[in-house]
């Protein structure tokens, strides 16, 4: 299919400044894994102190010492440790993008970023200093939200070239387009499920069913999305579709492995290995699909409001203001 390219000099964005937005993106992940093992292990409360560790300085903590002796402090401190180095690239990225872009939603963008990061540290260090495993499940979700921060300024800010279908795609429907935007509440209350198993201990009926409902929905958008006219939102189609895919597996696999299957003579073994791989994992890829529901119903909104979905807006979504990202059609 030909495709029309629809640029906007004002929307430049500086190099670095997308550099570094994909930089604390794809390093967000990497607090947000070391913490889904530290659920999984259960070594949330390894230390008892914060911001200190065992009374060191966090960053003078002998933290390799603890490798194959005390796992659980191992994990914990990297934890830690990659909580410290995101605060530090979000807090790069938010003093670059005030020094060079003029965008008032992005200059304000990074200070929510930043403010996040300091936010998800004190909730963190409250969960220590309390001991409460509510607080632990607060902690959990918020990073989700986190990842799904960076990911939507990414979405608006990863290309200076914005390629839409040329005219306007015919085959979505509002109602359609309304199971794509609602996409994501479903999915963060399936994670909020899902959280609850992990750090309470409850609700895992509700988290089956949860599932059930989940992929009913994803399935649902995922074939919008492969009908789609734009390029753009076939690809996120084909992303959600793998991402949905492996977290039933996981899911089937992490429920196994977390209570067993005694009709096939197979026993959970707490602390195992095979616990710490499939319930990790399939809390992180849950927070990428998570992720992956916010933009694709971020981007299908700056389509439309772009006036490339066939879709009818009332009046108020047109006055968006031409700064915003939403206006310019970002993608």
């Amino acid at each position: 299919m030909v495709m029309t390219v629809v640029t906007d000099s004002e929307t430049q964005i500086h190099p670095l400044v997308r550099r570094l937005a994909l930089a604390v993106t794809a390093v967000s992940l990497l607090p947000i894994t070391m913490g889904a093992l530290v659920t999984t292990l259960k070594a949330g409360m390894a230390f008892a102190d914060w911001p200190s560790s065992d009374g060191h300085q966090m960053l003078l903590y002998p933290w390799l010492d603890d490798f194959g002796k005390d796992p659980a402090k191992f994990t914990e401190h990297g934890h830690r440790l990659a909580g410290v180095l995101i605060g530090v690239l979000s807090l790069a990225l938010a003093g670059l993008t005030l020094c060079v872009e003029r965008m008032v939603w992005l200059r304000r963008y990074v200070i929510v970023i930043v403010l996040a990061v300091i936010g998800q540290g004190l909730l963190g260090g409250a969960r220590v200093l309390l001991d409460r495993a509510t607080l632990a499940m607060l902690h959990s979700v918020s990073g989700a939200l986190f990842f799904c921060l960076c990911g939507v300024l990414l979405s608006w800010i990863g290309s200076t070239r914005r390629v839409y279908p040329p005219g306007v795609d015919f085959r979505f429907s509002p109602a359609g387009f309304a199971i794509i935007v609602f996409l994501p509440v479903v999915a963060l209350t399936q994670y909020l499920l899902g959280a609850a198993v992990r750090h309470l201990h409850t609700m895992i009926d509700e988290h089956i069913a949860g599932a059930v409902v989940l992929t009913t929905v994803a399935l649902c958008a995922v074939v919008l999305l492969w009908r789609a006219g734009s390029a753009v939102l076939r690809r996120r189609g084909w992303l959600m579709f793998g991402l949905l895919a492996t977290q039933i597996g996981l899911g089937l696999a992490a429920y196994v492995a977390r209570l067993g299957l005694p009709l096939r003579g197979i026993v959970a073994v707490e602390g195992s290995l095979s616990q710490a791989v499939f319930c990790t994992s399939h809390t992180v890829v849950g927070i990428l699909l998570l992720n992956s529901t916010v933009v694709t119903s971020v981007v299908c909104v700056q389509l439309a409001v772009a006036g490339r979905l066939s879709l009818n807006w009332p009046d108020p979504i047109r006055t968006i203001p031409r700064s915003s990202p939403l206006q310019k059609g970002a993608l």
